[in-house]
């Protein structure tokens, strides 16, 4: 019996390096790479309005965009990455960021792909989960795009106007209450904390506690939830008053 426990610590302990030392170098190396190249790819047709036609923005009005983007979507530049990672893990955010829709497919699919293997988040093992959950995602999102483009899209239009309202404006909400219940279940205490601070949040947002900040405010509320609620659990698990809910 000990000697099986030994073999399984030794495995356990050669899976981890093989993540650590091989996979994570492998996808750091191609991730930076396939997001740089998005990148440069980006300013592609900016480049031919340049190159081909010479056509050039006033230097005001492309520092005056820049401010614009910056001012409305700056804070979600350094919270996005942030709050994802812990359940995309390190190949499913460069995969999430690279090919879009993060909150309402990239990251849905990483969870439910996780919780369907009974692995833990933030473990190799989950890491791997996530990135095969990730890259189905985008299959089938291609897939269901090209169908859509090609054949929905007149559907959707023949909606009743409240049906196209209601997909339009909650489908989002909706899929983050499924995976906040999702979580919730497993961690009720964690989730408490979460959905207070939160509610908090909103009502401060609501009474105009964060107009003195740039762009639009609702950044704050994310970074009250996110990072309010991992540095309070954080602390109350160092005090024994939580641990796993499971």
């Amino acid at each position: 019996m000990a000697g099986k426990q030994t073999q399984q610590r030794s495995t356990d302990r050669s899976t981890e390096e093989v993540y650590e030392e091989e996979f994570v170098p492998y996808i750091n190396k191609w991730g930076r790479r396939t997001n740089l190249l998005a990148v440069a790819l980006s300013f592609g047709p900016a480049m031919v309005l340049l190159s081909v036609y010479g056509i050039l923005p006033p230097a005001g009005a492309i520092l005056g965009g820049i401010i614009s983007v910056v001012g409305a979507w700056g804070a979600f530049w350094l919270v996005e990455p942030i709050s994802y990672y812990p359940v995309l893990g390190v190949s499913g955010t460069y995969m999430a960021f690279l090919s879009g829709n993060i909150s309402n497919l990239r990251l849905p699919s990483s969870a439910a792909a996780q919780e369907a293997a009974d692995v833990e988040i933030g473990t190799p093992e989950g890491d791997i989960i996530s990135t095969l959950g990730i890259a189905g995602s985008i299959f089938v999102n291609i897939t269901i795009l090209t169908v859509g483009v090609l054949g929905l899209v007149s559907v959707f239009q023949a909606l009743p106007e409240l049906w196209q309202n209601a997909l339009e404006l909650y489908l989002v909400p909706a899929i983050f209450g499924a995976i906040f219940a999702q979580f919730g279940r497993d961690f009720p205490k964690v989730a408490a904390i979460a959905l207070s601070l939160a509610f908090v949040a909103n009502l401060l947002l609501e009474f105009g506690y964060f107009a003195f900040l740039p762009g639009d405010p609702i950044y704050a509320v994310i970074i009250i939830a996110v990072f309010g609620t991992m540095f309070i659990s954080k602390w109350m698990w160092q005090r024994g008053m939580i641990g796993q809910d499971r």
